[in-house]
């Protein structure tokens, strides 16, 4: 498995990713990554200041990816984004390795790390604990996806 920064021609590749995870945990609706504007265009919407995403391949193969971005447009917190992998690259130890990855970009331009997921991922909030993620009990102010439902902070 590799972890490198997303091209242009990504795009299509991990936006499938994407929706077929979401589709798998009932993820495809409004107020959930799903109906998000930048998800056919996640080079372009990441190719700022301030921001990544990175892709996961196994052999050449796009398997997965994550981003890192400012949450509500804050220079102090950013939000750990669209970070799915396909069923393959699951208890590969592949996702350690992107969020570590997200978090040294993350600590370099931020103070803390937000996300937000749903409980219906429960393997995803099993792997947010463990890597030292606070539930908190409601999202933070500024949060655009109304339909989920686990909110995690990390300090930086």
């Amino acid at each position: 498995m590799r972890i490198r920064e997303i091209k242009p021609q990504d795009n299509a590749a991990i936006e499938q990713i994407i929706r077929a995870s979401l589709i798998e945990f009932g993820g495809n609706r409004e107020g959930l990554a799903w109906a998000d504007n930048s998800l056919p265009s996640l080079y372009e919407f990441y190719d700022y200041e301030g921001r990544a995403y990175w892709i996961l391949e196994d052999d050449g193969e796009i398997v997965g990816g994550c981003g890192i971005a400012p949450f509500a447009n804050s220079n102090k917190v950013c939000e750990l984004q669209k970070m799915y992998l396909s069923q393959q690259a699951r208890g590969t130890g592949s996702a350690y390795k992107l969020l570590k990855t997200a978090l040294e970009f993350a600590k370099i331009h931020y103070n803390q790390c937000y996300l937000e997921t749903l409980q219906e991922m429960q393997a995803a909030n099993r792997f947010y604990k463990k890597h030292s993620f606070q539930l908190l009990d409601a999202p933070l102010e500024g949060s655009e996806h109304f339909a989920c439902d686990a909110w995690y902070i990390k300090d930086l």
